[in-house]
């Protein structure tokens, strides 16, 4: 039972390696606002947390048939020789270490994301602004088109 758990921590270490790899190109791409690739990388990243999650539920399962009443790893470390309690602690190591570069790259992409989102919704609330007529009034009360005032001087407020 302990292989089985060994090797499923290698596994999930190995997939958060993957993850993280995933991350930074997904960046890549939104920093080159390449849409098509954003949509397969978080296809794949969605697909590979699904595949992690898994994982964890498997380790769970082992941890409770090889070590009935404990329920988390550093409990059956504190059961494990000194040795093996060491392999496996490295391997959790790495594994928190991954996930905490997994999670600032996240972050990362998640704002990059959000402020891309937010800067076309501005480019369009101004595109719609400029095709919408200046003035409300295009018909008069008769129901005949009115004629802007012309030749009347203005100025410039600085907006666009």
């Amino acid at each position: 039972m302990l292989q089985l758990i060994q090797a499923n921590l290698s596994r999930q270490v190995c997939a958060l390696e993957l993850l993280s790899s995933l991350l930074e190109e997904e960046f890549a791409a939104l920093m080159g606002r390449q849409p098509q690739d954003v949509s397969v990388l978080e296809l794949s990243v969605q697909d590979l947390m699904r595949q992690l999650v898994v994982e964890r539920m498997q380790l769970r399962r082992f941890i409770g048939a090889g070590y009935p009443g404990l329920e988390r790893m550093r409990d059956v470390m504190a059961k494990l020789p000194a040795e093996t309690a060491a392999k496996l602690s490295a391997d959790l190591a790495n594994m928190d270490r991954s996930e905490q570069l997994c999670a600032m790259q996240a972050d990362k992409n998640r704002q990059l994301a959000l402020g891309l989102f937010d800067q076309s919704m501005q480019l369009l609330t101004h595109l719609h602004q400029a095709i919408q007529p200046s003035k409300g009034d295009v018909y008069g009360k008769r129901g005949r088109f009115t004629k802007p005032p012309q030749g009347q001087a203005s100025f410039f407020s600085g907006r666009l």
